[in-house]
């Protein structure tokens, strides 16, 4: 039987107080999103808490996710009122693009200060995700050094800190903050996948299982030629695929060992740039 993701730590609740005490000190909220996953790892605690600021949206990791739906999500959440960008925080120039959208998004409050005569303030970002979304790594181009730990892991960074970006733009950066209760297990296992969850917090098979269920539908021909398949064995029910898999990859019938493979493989692109959110799915469901 499958076993159910355990993912919230103690503190990540006392993020989530600290990220509502420290909202009232910025001009407004960059919240950051797994390209990959751009609907499901929006925190709900965030959206309630930001419901006062302007808010940027900026997909990361866009470099990983298939392009032609990361263009339908930016037009979804720009629909929905929100600015957003898709970003990959390795290229240089990201921190232009956010800057001018934040300038964009502040419009009103610049002119109010140059109206008054006030000499140009800094604007003041809170910058808020999901653990592993990237964000130490986006906060480094922004401010243009080595300034915030940068893990491949989640929880990398511990605490709160203000940097100071490039012209005028300050910057509060959190630590990556999940909520207290999932809709449904998918969402862990998206969640999961992705690298957001601890590994602690699941069993690998589970989170590999549901990677072969997307690719088997999804991109059945990434799978067959990274783990040497046939398309009888993409039939097969997925433990017995993954079992398969197992053997393929030399590792006998260590299936846990071939499971945190697969993992892997997906989330460093081995597969193939991949979305596991269907907007197509979303909109069914609001309708």
């Amino acid at each position: 039987m499958q076993s159910n993701i355990q993912w919230f730590p103690g503190h990540m609740a006392k993020a989530i107080r600290q990220f509502e005490e420290n909202i009232k000190l910025v001009d407004i909220v960059f919240e950051l999103v797994d390209a990959r996953i751009p609907f499901t790892s929006i925190n709900p605690e965030v959206s309630r808490i930001s419901l006062t600021k302007p808010r940027l949206m900026i997909l990361t990791k866009a470099d990983l996710a298939d392009p032609n739906l990361t263009n339908q999500w930016l037009t979804y959440f720009r629909q929905q009122g929100n600015a957003a960008l898709a970003v990959d925080s390795k290229v240089n120039g990201v921190s232009k693009r956010i800057e001018k959208a934040a300038q964009t998004q502040l419009a009103s409050k610049l002119t109010s200060q140059s109206e008054r005569g006030l000499a140009r303030q800094s604007l003041k970002a809170i910058c808020v995700g999901v653990p592993n979304v990237g964000k130490s790594t986006l906060l480094n181009q922004l401010v243009k050094r080595r300034s915030a730990p940068v893990g491949n892991r989640p929880g990398v960074t511990k605490g709160q800190q203000w940097l100071t970006g490039n012209g005028h733009l300050e910057l509060l950066d959190t630590p990556g903050i999940l909520w207290p209760k999932f809709q449904n297990q998918t969402v862990a296992e998206k969640l999961a996948l992705t690298g957001a969850i601890r590994e602690s917090a699941y069993h690998s098979d589970d989170v590999a299982l549901y990677a072969l269920r997307f690719f088997k539908n999804q991109q059945p021909t990434a799978l067959i030629n990274r783990y040497r398949l046939t398309e009888a064995d993409l039939q097969l029910a997925d433990p017995d695929l993954l079992l398969t898999i197992t053997a393929n990859l030399g590792m006998r019938d260590d299936y846990e060992r071939a499971s945190d493979r697969i993992i892997n493989d997906v989330r460093k692109g081995k597969l193939g740039r991949f979305t596991l959110d269907d907007l197509k799915e979303l909109i069914s469901d609001e309708n």
